[in-house]
């Protein structure tokens, strides 16, 4: 038998017996909890909706088979909300243009045609903090929320995962005449 094959064939017995320590420690993150589904897609999500009512809070969660940002909509009695969400080359500050660098190796971006503010110009919504809208260390898909700003109507954030991975876009009625929007990032595809 000849070194080469030798060699292959060690390395096939070490992966089968999951024994390379490489190979290992990326699996072990990035597999997905039994029963998660992934038959989400990547392609952009979009739904035109009156735009009623004011964003006033983002919040995250994790779960174990994706994690969760929700936008609260304030006002927009039930599903009124329109929105686009897609993977972007780049996230800009709406107004001035100017580019968010956001970690992870994939941007989303995340629309609402509902502005961060009231019809007197007062802020619904203002984190202290725009480049880190809401702290996602430990999160396992996201690496970064950056709010983007909100100008004529329309809000925007940026989401920065660790990898193009599947997601889905789900509007929620309430509580009372408020909504949310929902956007779940898979861990895996």
């Amino acid at each position: 038998m000849s070194p080469r094959t030798r060699s292959v064939r060690r390395l096939a017995t070490a992966l089968a017996g999951g024994a390379v320590l490489g190979v290992t420690a990326l699996a072990g993150p990035a597999s997905a909890a039994p029963g998660c589904s992934t038959a989400w897609g990547s392609t952009p999500e979009i739904a035109n909706g009156p735009g009623t009512g004011t964003v006033d809070e983002i919040r995250t969660g994790q779960h174990a088979c994706f994690d969760r940002l929700v936008v609260d909509i304030d006002g927009a009695y039930g599903d009124d909300i329109g929105y686009r969400v897609e993977y972007s080359q780049g996230i800009t500050h709406d107004g001035s243009g100017a580019a968010i660098p956001l970690r992870g190796a994939a941007d989303l971006h995340i629309v609402v045609w509902n502005p961060a503010y009231t019809g007197g110009g007062t802020a619904t919504y203002d984190p202290a903090n725009d480049a880190e809208a809401e702290n996602v260390a430990g999160h396992r898909t996201f690496r970064q929320v950056a709010w983007a700003g909100s100008h004529e109507g329309v809000s925007s954030i940026g989401l920065g995962v660790r990898a193009r991975l599947p997601y889905r876009v789900t509007v929620l009625p309430g509580p009372g005449d408020d909504a949310r929007l929902v956007v779940d990032v898979a861990h895996t595809w």
